[in-house]
């Protein structure tokens, strides 16, 4: 319940933009930019009010019950009023107050992370305000906006523009906000002007360009950032080489990546109110995912309600001073007045119900007659009228809405209650896609089958924003950890794997070079070994990346047009070299914090309550590991074409087997960095080593590497029955540039939430088991770890003893795992013990 909702779309027309100076407040006219007035010669008032005419008669012209009325007559100059009244003297309506702490408490550390892609004010900057409102709760984000500018420079550095559909009370909230206190510090920082027309015209407004000819700056030159640069969060990123061999970039043709975005003004938008609630499911995302909102400089501030208790739902829009139902009856007097008679709803013919949903319901049966509709409209006693949409997002909804929509959360800020949310979110550079996707098998629908030609340019694009965009010139001539090697090896090793296989599959000949076959396992003990020499130049190396992926292209153009047969064979090895894309991405997110690369908008996480139980019991139960997926069956005349719905995996996954697990209890999180240091300064004093991956800095320490857990069953049985998923808002696939606090163990959800984006040890050693066969095709995957020469080592953790081989499970992801390995519950990945450059963590976990 926010003001009005346009549900229209983008129009392509172009206008001149209209501009009026009402009472000396700059009010900016965009109503010709709107759909239904892009085809209209008459005024931007008459094509408005033609526009909401024929929006009320399609929604009453629809069977009954089925009626709806747009939720935009609500926000007439006295609905606002109205709304008003609701947010001051109805304590019930929790939205506007949950809301309005958490601007009260954190606006300024919002705007402060709204300017981490541009550290600090940008000369000409923009924050646009859709359905603005009364402007009581923005006051506080203006009035932190002040702050960034703490001396007023000789030309205004931002501009706020309030957008609203109705002139009147757009002009009175600005000249109340100008007359208050918070308008005060405005002057010489941040100038507040008026946008006049619907959503849709607002942003149609911006996507042509009229902002920038509306400017009052002359382009977009950085201030002084001396004075107004935010404190700067980012690290060096072209630290010193560490023991690398290889040439410097000096040497090289390599150029500075170019900085995402365009020289366009950093724009912000403000969408409060959990306004977006009043869209249908599906048209939220088609709204947030049309934004105009640039990678790299853009944000949006958007308000979204909880999937609260019924209860506190329910008498949020439905007061008991009756404040929502005069509001709402105002709508259907809205309405007539737009259809020539203010007098046709007449209020002694409806009710107001609410559940979850506003509604009217007739009281008996009439009929109406606009002059406008092509025939009476007949209204049955009972009927309902669908006034406004109200919808509740849960943490599923949320972050599949966010996924849908193409935005990644930068930050999210929780009212007191818990009730309510604030997020920060930008549009990223790429957004993995929700797992449920179109398959390559026609009519078929799979999580984990045959990647698309749409999953690998995903892929593609991860790839080429980290190395060619993140990574700076000189760290592809460094290592990304001391075990691996230099970051340039990689951009040829991955399409060399791709080339090398489809070349064995269609029995052809290699894309040359071919210089980059095989990666390390280095030694732990003597990193030395993991050296070699490369002197092939960069722009070979992405020519040559150029070509390999061309091939695949052809491939999947040739499956498409049946001059390739698509078999499991030719399915197993698309997925196969899809999932060993992944290696790089991982590999150089696990440098050393000190030297690693960080994303623009990399921040410090914010804790989450811990549970009030720390541990929670589980078992006995019998658990199913792996899955059928047997490469043997490939040459099977029978099954060598069944790909319907077929979950590929590696050779360690299969087949599936049986495990008996025993009643044990878990802690709901993993072991932090805190609480490692704790115990590593106390009880464990002496008795376990300073991590290789954390380092001191002034007496700080940072970056857990890993620890032991349970056997794999166990913590397949936990990560079952609590992983929130992706599209729960599981930290994988990049939804963080970064490890954050851990969600299990919550009220809500049954405890189902996520364990920070890291993967998790267990005390299982990596080894054959009955039934394991070697890949045919990638021989050495599995079986060359193997190995039973490597030392054992003991693990102390928490006073708990366990013993290990060499190499011991993980499985979950990473922040940096993509959501189709992630995901799969079969998916194992192992590391020697010793290993110390894995994002890794591990729980405690005790015998019941």
């Amino acid at each position: 319940m926010e003001p009005w909702s346009s549900r229209t779309r983008f129009p392509r027309r172009s206008f001149y933009s209209h501009y009026d100076i009402m009472n000396a407040l700059q009010i900016v006219d965009v109503r010709p930019y709107d759909k239904s007035s892009s085809t209209s010669t008459t005024s931007p008032d008459a094509a408005s009010a033609s526009d909401i005419q024929s929006q009320i008669i399609r929604g009453l012209m629809a069977s009954t019950n089925e009626k709806t009325l747009p939720t935009m007559i609500l926000y007439d100059e006295h609905g606002l009023r109205l709304y008003d009244n609701i947010t001051t003297k109805a304590p019930e309506y929790y939205l506007f107050g949950a809301e309005e702490q958490i601007l009260q408490d954190h606006a300024g550390q919002i705007v402060d992370v709204m300017h981490q892609h541009t550290g600090g004010v940008v000369s000409g900057e923009v924050v646009l305000e859709l359905g603005a409102g009364s402007l009581r709760k923005t006051s506080h984000i203006l009035h932190a906006l002040t702050n960034l500018v703490p001396v007023a420079p000789p030309v205004v550095p931002i501009t706020y523009y309030a957008l609203d559909l109705e002139e009147r009370e757009l002009k009175r909230t600005l000249m109340k906000l100008r007359e208050s206190a918070v308008g005060s510090m405005l002057v010489g920082k941040v100038e507040a002007q008026g946008m006049l027309g619907t959503y849709d015209a607002g942003l149609k407004f911006i996507e042509e360009g009229g902002l920038q000819e509306s400017s009052i700056t002359d382009g977009a030159l950085p201030l002084s950032l001396g004075s107004y640069r935010l404190d700067n969060t980012r690290r060096d990123s072209s630290p010193a080489s560490t023991g690398s061999s290889f040439p410097d970039s000096s040497d090289t043709e390599i150029t500075s990546p170019s900085t995402p975005g365009n020289s366009q003004t950093p724009l912000h938008l403000l969408f409060l109110g959990s306004s977006l609630g009043n869209f249908k499911r599906g048209e939220d995302a088609k709204f947030l995912r049309a934004l105009p909102l640039e990678p790299g400089k853009d944000t949006l501030l958007l308000g979204l309600d909880h999937d609260n208790d019924r209860k506190d739902i329910e008498l949020a829009y439905n007061d008991p001073r009756g404040l929502t139902r005069d509001f709402i009856l105002n709508g259907l007097k809205s309405a007539g007045r737009a259809l020539g008679d203010e007098s046709m709803f007449a209020e002694k013919n409806w009710e107001y119900v609410n559940t979850y949903n506003e509604f009217q319901t007739c009281t008996h049966t009439h009929d109406i007659n606009p002059p406008m509709a092509p025939k009476p409209i007949q209204f049955l006693e009972g009927e309902l009228i669908n006034m406004e949409i109200s919808h509740k997002y849960s943490e599923s909804d949320t972050y599949t809405l966010f996924t849908e929509a193409n935005l990644r959360p930068i930050q999210r800020w929780t009212d007191n209650t818990g009730r309510y949310s604030l997020w920060l979110l930008e549009r990223p550079p790429f957004v993995f896609p929700l797992l449920e996707s179109p398959s390559v098998v026609s009519g078929h629908t799979a999580k984990f089958g045959i990647p698309s030609i749409k999953h690998w340019s995903n892929m593609w694009t991860v790839w080429d924003f980290v190395t060619r965009r993140m990574i700076p010139p000189a760290m592809l001539f460094q290592k990304p950890i001391d075990l691996r090697h230099i970051c340039l090896f990689y951009l040829g090793h991955i399409p060399t794997f791709l080339d090398i296989h489809l070349s064995r599959l269609l029995d052809e000949p290699h894309t040359e070079p071919q210089e980059f076959k095989r990666g390390i396992d280095p030694n732990v003990d003597d990193p030395t070994q993991c050296h070699v020499r490369l002197i092939t130049p960069i722009h070979s190396i992405l020519a040559f990346q150029i070509r390999v992926r061309e091939r695949l292209r052809k491939v999947y153009s040739d499956i498409a047009e049946g001059k390739i047969s698509l078999t499991r064979k030719v399915a197993r090895v698309l997925f196969m070299t899809f999932e060993h894309e992944d290696a790089l991405v991982y590999a150089s997110s696990t440098r050393r914090e000190r030297e690693r690369f960080l994303h623009p908008t990399f921040l410090l996480p914010t804790g989450t309550p811990k549970p009030d139980i720390a541990t929670v019991e589980i078992g006995p139960s019998t658990i199913t590991l792996g899955i059928n997926d047997i490469e043997a069956e490939d040459a099977d005349p029978a099954k060598r074409c069944d790909l319907a719905d077929h979950i590929f995996g590696w050779d360690n996954e299969s087949p599936s087997r049986q495990a008996e697990v025993k009643a044990f209890r878990i802690e709901w999180r993993p072991v932090t960095n805190g609480d490692f240091y704790e115990f590593y300064k106390g009880a464990g004093k002496g008795r376990v080593e300073f991590p290789a991956s954390w380092e001191d800095r002034n007496g700080e320490t940072c970056n857990l590497s890993a620890d032991a857990s349970r056997p794999e069953p166990e913590l397949r049985l936990f990560l079952d029955k609590f992983s929130c998923g992706y599209e729960g808002g599981a930290n994988v696939g990049f939804r963080n540039w970064h490890p954050v606090p851990a969600t299990t163990g919550g009220l809500k959800y049954g405890g189902k939430g996520h364990n920070g984006g890291v993967w998790e040890w267990t005390s299982t050693v990596f080894d054959k088991y009955d039934g394991f066969v070697s890949s045919t095709l990638y021989p050495g995957y599995s079986a060359d770890f193997f190995d039973e020469s490597h030392q054992v080592v003991v693990c102390v953790l928490f006073e708990l003893f366990f013993i290990f081989s060499y190499y011991v499970y993980q499985i979950g992801g990473s922040y940096a795992t993509i959501p189709r390995i992630s995901e799969r519950r079969s998916v194992r990945n192992w590391y020697q013990r010793n290993y110390p450059y894995c994002w890794a963590s591990a729980r405690v976990a005790y015998d019941a």
